[in-house]
């Protein structure tokens, strides 16, 4: 892996709708998104070592090695599965974009068994039913953020409106 200085990101999309920053776990597991798919289409380390410092700090180190290492599965099960471009705001934003929340919301959905909500989550992150693999890991990765006691809002599980409000990334990938 390398450190860039200050590495290219992909420029999210004229059409990128910020939703208002989050507090807690949510803002971690958004952050960790974030900085984690950056850190695998960039391979600048600087991203998970943002992940590691945040997380760390949040919940001590030996939660935060737990926690990131399940993070870690879940979002390269999505980049490895996803059928469509994913987003990610600046990593600097205190808003998240759309893909962002859904990834909040999913992981909500886990902590509080929302499975049908879980599971609309899933497919709207990687644009097809193939689903079953990131549904498994993002369950990992829920309850280990539940045993370091960061637990989502259920209000983020259930409803979704972010869904509703927040325009479809429908580019896909080649």
């Amino acid at each position: 892996m390398k450190r860039i200085g200050h590495a290219a990101h992909p420029q999210p999309s004229t059409d990128l709708a910020l939703a208002p920053g989050f507090a807690g776990p949510e803002r971690l597991v958004g952050l960790g998104f974030r900085h984690w798919l950056q850190g695998c289409r960039t391979g600048d380390i600087s991203n998970w070592e943002t992940v590691w410092c945040t997380y760390s700090n949040a919940m001590g180190a030996a939660a935060a090695k737990s926690a990131v290492g399940q993070l870690s599965c879940w979002v390269r099960a999505i980049n490895n599965h996803t059928h469509r471009v994913l987003e990610t705001a600046p990593a600097d934003c205190a808003g998240f974009c759309r893909d962002e929340c859904v990834a909040i919301s999913m992981i909500a959905a886990c902590q509080h068994h929302a499975c049908p909500a879980m599971r609309a989550c899933a497919f709207a992150l990687l644009g097809c039913s193939m689903i079953d693999e990131v549904v498994n890991v993002a369950e990992a990765f829920a309850a280990t953020m539940r045993e370091a006691d960061q637990v989502l809002s259920p209000g983020h599980a259930h409803g979704l409106p972010v869904l509703t409000v927040m325009p479809a990334a429908t580019a896909m990938r080649h």
